[in-house]
């Protein structure tokens, strides 16, 4: 627990053991489970009379809105705001994962199975994500040797951009890594690496066509051999086909070139 949540817990404690008795034991009714609990010391239950009762989310719910109301007469971003208990598990997750808990840490402290729950459970803003990230780059690469960090030189630069040049071909692009030369002599419709521009989807098309007119060819002379790299050809063209497809109708966000720093 951080301290503030602490001395909260604190001080619930010790309004509920004043004049040094013990919690009172108290079974709870759950309406998801649709069962009564055991006897248990909740530290959230009050006393109507001689009565002790926990508290109901519903009577949270009221107690946090009349506080709202409360708070909203000096703050007005306090007006008709609502919260329920669930909502402070929320903030609880968000703050502690946004200030650097791992999220299958935060996971096991909400008591999630699943780290997906825990990551819908968190609002993470980008700021954060870049921030956090620049972080650990910074502690990452004050590990490493100050030489390996030395500015670019024109010709590098010259170099970094023709790379990406040449990786410009007829149906799209290369996503080869920097640095490295074509792996596959140029048989791009083969090649894992080649990005489909969607703009030459009729192009694909006429290949496909001539590779079946190529196959039927090869049927009829009985090259076996070309039947069957053929066939491997087309199987490569028709699923970039559809890759290409895909990507059209997805929303083409444009990174611009890098350039080089001042």
């Amino acid at each position: 627990m951080s301290p503030e949540l602490f001395h909260a817990i604190a001080q619930v404690v010790r309004r509920q053991t004043k004049d040094g008795r013990p919690i009172p034991l108290l079974s709870r009714y759950d309406p998801q489970e649709r069962t009564w609990s055991e006897p248990m010391p909740f530290l959230f239950q009050r006393q109507i009379g001689t009565v002790h009762s926990v508290l109901a989310p519903n009577t949270v719910v009221r107690m946090l809105s009349r506080r709202c109301e409360e708070i909203a007469q000096t703050n007005k971003s306090f007006e008709d705001a609502t919260f329920t208990p669930h909502d402070f598990r929320r903030l609880f997750a968000t703050e502690v994962v946004n200030g650097g808990l791992p999220v299958h840490i935060g996971a096991a402290l909400l008591g999630h199975t699943n780290l997906q729950t825990t990551q819908g459970y968190v609002a993470v803003f980008a700021e954060d994500i870049v921030g956090h990230y620049q972080k650990f780059l910074d502690h990452r690469r004050s590990q490493r040797p100050e030489d390996e960090y030395t500015d670019v030189t024109p010709h590098e630069w010259a170099e970094f951009e023709e790379h990406f040049d040449m990786r410009k071909v007829e149906l799209g692009n290369c996503a080869r890594p920097y640095g490295t030369p074509c792996q596959h002599e140029h048989a791009c419709i083969r090649c894992p690496m080649l990005q489909i521009n969607p703009k030459m989807l009729p192009r694909l098309d006429e290949l496909e066509k001539v590779l079946v007119m190529r196959r039927k060819r090869a049927e009829e002379e009985q090259w076996l051999g070309e039947i069957e790299g053929i066939g491997l050809t087309l199987t490569f063209l028709r699923t970039k086909q559809a890759d290409a497809i895909r990507s059209r109708r997805r929303t083409i966000v444009d990174l611009e070139f890098p350039r080089p720093r001042g």
